[in-house]
């Protein structure tokens, strides 16, 4: 097995790894070439390394990373990717974590940073095994909660696996919102509406109070208009709303690819918090990817009150800080 190394953004294209993703039960679409593509061209800033483990003429594994001053980092920033990290085929991590550290150990850094591991990924282990493996120092850290929902195959079954508990709670919500406010609808973007979509989306979230309200800067809205254009066609981007009265209460984005659907990020229009749209809004959301067939509704991260209380279970994210 070799490792190929090249800093030339073309390789997003040239060398497509989508199929490694969808053949790696830990990959996603942050892993895809065209997302990590697109992050790259708004947010990035040191160094571009695409990696490339081969055995023989195929392609077994791939991973980017970025290197900033004299950190070697996952590529996909910090704030907006919550996965990082390498995908490949299932048999031969021990062997690409290896081969992935010996080909960067040629680089220029003192410290790797390696944040969005998902505690269940094999590569987490198969990478720290790798690190002590050729002396470095490595230590795992935290780096945040991603609830998760396994999804039952019937819209029926999801509030019944759920604690009577939570059940009553999402049917006493939905019944209020209709008895105070009307009957609401859910809308989803098209082609023709979704950059109006956005414009309502990003109000909704500056309204939102504290460093939530904060988030959609100038950089964060193209990044998301971007994301928008380059997958809204493919049916992978996703922007839904909750509307009464023709008044959008509540809007989320999210992806929809594999078996998964993600929860990218959502607000609500202060003015009906008491009706809780927001909680309405997802669990419609839910229902849908059940009926869609998929098999897990990921929260991603934040470990926020609401996503338990739709039934999700928390599942750790971690990070492996190497010193040279």
């Amino acid at each position: 097995m070799r490792v190929e190394l090249t800093d030339d953004a073309r390789a997003f294209v040239a060398h497509d790894w989508s199929p490694l993703v969808e053949r790696d039960p830990s990959g996603t679409f942050f892993h895809t070439p065209a997302y990590l593509k697109l992050w790259w061209e708004e947010f990035g800033s040191g160094q571009l390394v695409v990696a490339r483990a081969r055995d023989g003429r195929e392609d077994v594994a791939a991973c980017v990373f970025e290197i900033v001053g004299p950190e070697l980092r996952f590529l996909g920033g910090f704030d907006v990717t919550d996965y990082m990290g390498p995908v490949g085929l299932s048999g031969s991590r021990d062997a690409v974590a290896a081969a992935m550290l010996e080909g960067v150990e040629s680089l220029s850094w003192s410290q790797a940073d390696l944040r969005g591991l998902p505690e269940d990924s094999a590569w987490l282990a198969a990478l720290a095994r790798a690190a002590g493996e050729r002396g470095l120092r490595v230590r795992e850290t935290d780096d945040g909660v991603a609830p998760i929902l396994p999804l039952p195959p019937r819209r029926d079954d999801y509030l019944h696996q759920l604690a009577p508990k939570l059940r009553h709670e999402i049917r006493r919500k939905q019944r209020r919102l209709v008895q105070e406010a009307g009957d609401y609808r859910i809308t989803l973007s098209t082609p023709d509406t979704v950059q109006r979509d956005l414009d309502a989306f990003f109000e909704l979230h500056r309204a939102s109070p504290g460093p939530k309200g904060r988030f959609m800067h100038a950089s964060m809205e193209i990044f998301f208009r971007r994301l928008a254009d380059a997958f809204l066609g493919p049916h992978v981007f996703h922007v839904a709303f909750l509307e009464l009265g023709g008044k959008k209460a509540a809007g989320a984005v999210g992806f929809d690819y594999g078996r998964t659907f993600s929860l990218y990020n959502s607000a609500f229009d202060r003015e009906f918090a008491h009706l809780s749209p927001g909680i309405v809004l997802v669990a419609n959301l839910i229902g849908e990817a059940i009926d869609n067939g998929r098999e897990l509704f990921d929260m991603l991260k934040g470990d926020l009150e609401y996503k338990y209380r739709l039934g999700a279970r928390p599942r750790r994210v971690r990070a492996l800080v190497v010193d040279r």
